[in-house]
This record gives structure tokens, C-alpha cells and sequence, in this order.
């Protein structure tokens, strides 16, 4: 499955339910993880909004 952001699990712009759906995962854990990366200082914003404007959104069915 290619990477999409989703429209089902959206809370903010469906990244990380796109990333959850990808990988198979539960949405909440993916959020949850992406959350807890932010005690370890880096760009997580930056990526977020980065993946936001690259990762297209999965087509409506």
C-alpha cells in the first residue's frame, strides 16, 4: 500500500493515519509515538508539516 494521508483516521491533516494504515498499525499509536518524540528534541514539526504538503490524500472511494 502506497502512503497516503487518510481521510478516515484524520484528527489534524490524516498523517499519522496514513503513516497507521501503511504500516498496519493502530492510528492512536502512531499519534502516541509521534507525540513521545517530542522529549527528544528535533524537527518533528517541521517533518509533520513537510509530510503534510508531500503525502497526497488517498482518493475518495
Amino acid at each position: 500500500m502506497a502512503l497516503k494521508r487518510s481521510r478516515n483516521h484524520k484528527v489534524i491533516a490524516g498523517v499519522c493515519g496514513g503513516i497507521a494504515e501503511a504500516l498496519d498499525w493502530s492510528p492512536n499509536w502512531v499519534r502516541f509515538l509521534f507525540l513521545l518524540s517530542f522529549l527528544i528534541p528535533g524537527p518533528q514539526a517541521i517533518f509533520y508539516v513537510v509530510a503534510w504538503i508531500i503525502i497526497p490524500k488517498e482518493n475518495r472511494i
